[in-house]
């Protein structure tokens, strides 16, 4: 507790140094202190919406009330749930529209854009994501070459979970290649526990899956061509990939209640599985959020009694980093745009990532943010991969597929790869299906 207040007090301090520096909204106004000591944007009242609830929602407060702290502007938060666009689209309609959106999906980001519902950032945010994010993510919240996003929270979808005890009772150790981390799954399974909890009921885990086999064993160029469907789903390299996968997901003896389990399996019951009470699996694959389940709900201490191994590399590529994130925008028709813009360049700022980095369940792609901000030495190993990565890092491809495709349950690649771990014999008929749904969802999304 000692170490997070010391966090949160070096942080408000950095904070004040750096917007007395002159930190500016879009109209070249000081953020923090105006002249005569008033904060610049008292009075004023900014409305955030966001998926976020629950620790989250409390932990992204503290951010905005940081905010508040140095500028005067007072903020709402709205929870969007899920469907982001439903309800921001809605309140757009009914003239209620938010001052700021954190927007989880480069693909709904896109569509805000087409819609031209956003706001380029000002140049002065420009300025900072240049200096403080690998230029892959200001490619990731640009379109058509003006800068509507800013990444302020991401996850890194590439690190596969593990009890600690389960690995030594068989005696294997973290394995840095895919047909090593076979090698390992066989021995665990045949120690007693299966290997693996595989979230099956989930469709998204299993995109996550393929994309982090894909991305190693294809390349990031095959990656970004499949992502856009400049290729198709039945390139040889996707059914290479599906071959892959089903090296684990043919084997019912490494998965807990084998297929049929894995597909009756959510996430939280995938990493229950690990972590619970009762041990049915040795190691879970999934983002950095799996931490924050194991410590909340089992009680596990990270780093000890629950650790992470990164996503090995496949073939003789490169160990994937696949990651996820919530950008932040300003709508046009949201009422306090100087505040709005003022809020996102405060975002770009390592001190605003630093305060929820302190409180955990929280990484940042900002590469000026000190690792030592992190309240604990998994979640600094979690984030130092992601920004290690820089250009080599991918966005979650479903996330920037049509939702018709990459992101609707029961349909689409979610309920495509659920069939394929129902029956993983088939790569090429799979393959088939892939580029099929693919193929009517791009081309619904660019005729609209």
């Amino acid at each position: 507790m000692m170490r997070r207040r010391f966090l949160k007090t070096a942080c408000c301090s950095a904070l004040t140094a750096a917007l007395a520096l002159g930190a500016t909204a879009c109209g070249g106004d000081p953020v923090g202190t105006a002249s005569g000591g008033e904060k610049a944007l008292s009075g004023q009242t900014l409305t955030v919406a966001g998926v976020w609830s629950g620790t989250e929602q409390k932990n992204f407060q503290k951010v905005l009330d940081a905010f508040t702290e140095q500028t005067g502007a007072k903020t709402r938060f709205v929870s969007t749930g899920d469907n982001v666009s439903t309800v921001v689209g809605s309140k757009i309609e009914g003239g209620n529209a938010p001052d700021v959106v954190m927007v989880p999906q480069v693909g709904v980001l896109q569509q805000f854009a087409k819609n031209k519902w956003l706001a380029p950032l000002s140049k002065s945010a420009e300025k900072t994501v240049d200096a403080n994010f690998a230029p892959v993510w200001k490619g990731y919240g640009s379109v058509d070459g003006t800068l509507y996003g800013l990444y302020f929270k991401a996850a890194n979808k590439s690190t596969v979970w593990y009890d600690p005890a389960a690995l030594d009772t068989a005696g294997v150790k973290p394995p840095k290649t895919y047909d090593e981390m076979l090698t390992a799954a066989r021995t665990v399974a045949d120690s007693g526990v299966p290997a693996f909890a595989v979230a099956g009921e989930d469709g998204w885990t299993l995109t996550d899956w393929f994309e982090n086999v894909y991305l190693s064993q294809a390349g990031p160029q095959k990656y970004d061509q499949l992502a856009k469907h400049e290729i198709p789903w039945t390139d040889p390299t996707v059914v290479e990939a599906l071959r892959t996968l089903a090296r684990l997901f043919s084997d019912d003896k490494l998965l807990a209640g084998g297929r049929k389990g894995a597909l009756a399996t959510d996430f939280p019951g995938s990493v229950e599985k690990v972590f619970g009470p009762k041990q049915e699996a040795g190691m879970v694959y999934e983002g950095d959020f799996v931490a924050g389940v194991a410590k909340d709900e089992f009680g596990r201490k990270i780093g000890e009694d629950a650790d992470f191994f990164p996503f090995p590399a496949v073939g003789g590529g490169e160990a994937p980093v696949v990651s996820g994130g919530d950008a932040a925008v300003v709508l046009k028709d949201g009422r306090n745009q100087k505040a709005a813009m003022a809020l996102l360049e405060f975002l770009a700022t390592p001190e605003a990532a630093a305060v929820w980095a302190a409180e955990g369940g929280f990484i940042s792609p900002n590469k000026a943010l000190d690792l030592g901000a992190y309240g604990d030495a998994t979640l600094r190993a979690t984030a130092k991969s992601l920004v290690d990565a820089g250009d080599t890092v991918r966005f979650d491809m479903s996330d920037q597929a049509p939702a018709a495709f990459g992101g609707t349950k029961g349909a689409g690649e979610w309920k495509i790869l659920q069939d394929f771990l129902r029956d993983p014999s088939k790569p090429e008929a799979t393959a088939a299906a892939l580029e099929a749904a693919a193929a009517k969802a791009y081309g619904s999304a660019n005729q609209g």
